[in-house]
């Protein structure tokens, strides 16, 4: 088998690159990096020194490709299957890139502050960290809010690597920062994004690693 994933089912950057995958139905392998377990850590920083997933390992052309938005448009590039992630229209192309950057920096990353702040030990908690994110988050969605009035989807009508991001982002952003009356727009994509086979997909696989996820 050519492709190889190595990810965790519970990662919303991996989560990304699965729905990808899924529309595309490609054939790949999927390696579970479990960090709790330092056999597996040790094993996969050999692999990727920098030790985070989503990884994809490509053995027919020997290449190694790291981060999800890479991922997907290497295998728009290589793999395109039964879809394409990112249009073929410069324009549009350029607006999929643009909101999966929005959806990965400034809801992926604000949510995760607030998630990872569970792990720390007593004591050293950053509750004005915290409450920085929430607030960025909330700013995201009252752009967003504006962004996708009248869409479908992300760029409009078609379904794209945008869309892939703001799966996983949006799941878990909304279940931190809850989405509100104000923001019917989101909520109405959202509830598209987790109908979505391949997302839906994503989340039932997660499922049984949803108790390591901290409320």
């Amino acid at each position: 088998m050519s492709l190889k994933l190595y990810f965790h089912p519970l990662s919303s950057f991996c989560q990304k690159v699965l729905t990808a995958l899924y529309e595309k139905d490609l054939t790949f392998e999927k390696v579970l990096v479990d960090f709790m377990d330092p056999v597996a850590r040790a094993s996969f920083s050999e692999i990727w020194p920098i030790c985070q997933f989503p990884l994809l390992r490509d053995e027919r052309r020997g290449k190694t490709v790291p981060e999800s938005s890479l991922i997907i448009e290497y295998l728009d590039l290589h793999y395109p299957g039964t879809a394409r992630m990112l249009p073929v229209d410069p324009e549009l192309a350029f607006e999929a890139r643009r909101l999966d950057r929005f959806f990965d920096l400034h809801v992926q990353v604000p949510m995760q502050k607030i998630v990872t702040d569970n792990f720390r030990p007593d004591g050293q908690h950053d509750s004005f960290g915290v409450e920085q994110a929430k607030q960025k988050l909330r700013t995201a969605y009252d752009i967003l809010e504006k962004e996708l009035t009248g869409k479908i989807w992300a760029t409009g009508n078609h379904y794209t690597m945008a869309d892939c991001a703001a799966s996983p982002a949006l799941y878990y952003a909304n279940l931190s920062v809850p989405l509100g009356a104000e923001h019917p727009t989101i909520a109405a994509y959202l509830d598209r994004l987790m109908n979505r086979p391949s997302f839906a997909r994503a989340v039932e696989e997660a499922k049984p690693y949803f108790g390591l996820r901290p409320e």
